[in-house]
């Protein structure tokens, strides 16, 4: 594995722990807090990094099945982000929207994150 693909792998390893934290703590609490917002953002910075590091350091064009799930999943991420500073700054009451919103996408990003490894561990066996 190149330089470029390890550190995006890091990256996104980085991130998954961001949106977890994320995640768990809304879960956890009824309303989106400061804290949410701070991790959300911080797991999609790490996100765009390693996923700009993996097309840097991939062999194959950018659009493949795994690319597709993994820009699919950034892009929901993204769209969470905005909601959730968007529900942060106006103190929304859109809490109970944002909440299943955040479900879908978390579970799609780490179906992303899971097919890339699986991806991975062919290319090493093989």
């Amino acid at each position: 594995m190149n330089k470029y693909l390890y550190l995006g792998v890091l990256f996104a390893t980085v991130a998954l722990i961001f949106y977890s934290l994320s995640f768990w703590i809304n879960r956890k609490k009824i309303k989106v807090n400061k804290v949410n917002c701070i991790l959300q953002t911080t797991g999609l910075e790490f996100d765009i990094v390693g996923t700009v590091l993996m097309i840097i350091g991939s062999k194959n064009i950018p659009i493949t099945v795994h690319g597709f799930i993994g820009y699919s999943a950034l892009l929901a991420m993204i769209i969470e982000t905005i909601l959730i500073v968007k529900i942060m700054i106006k103190d929304s009451e859109k809490q109970k929207s944002i909440r299943i919103y955040s479900w879908i996408s978390y579970i799609w990003w780490i179906t992303a994150y899971i097919a890339g490894g699986m991806i991975a561990m062919v290319e090493i066996k093989g």
